[in-house]
């Protein structure tokens, strides 16, 4: 659809959609400018262990679920 209801085309919502993306970060360069935006009020350390923990825990039901799947053969 090129154009909206209104018959606005889509180029000027594009260009207030571009000027609202501009404000987005979109790299970090620094560890520190990461933990200022990070979820549930963690710092970096706890976010990696819970991480670690959270993909230990998936990788050993993957395991447990492919060893069930290959028994009931």
């Amino acid at each position: 659809m090129a154009y909206r209801a209104s018959g606005c085309p889509l180029i000027v919502l594009g260009f207030f959609a571009s000027a609202l993306l501009t404000q987005l970060p979109l790299g970090l360069s620094t560890a520190g400018e990461a933990s200022g935006a990070l979820p549930f009020g963690l710092d970096m350390a706890k976010l990696q262990n819970w991480t670690l923990i959270y993909l230990g825990l998936s990788s050993l039901a993957f395991v447990v679920v492919w060893v069930v799947g290959f028994l009931r053969r």
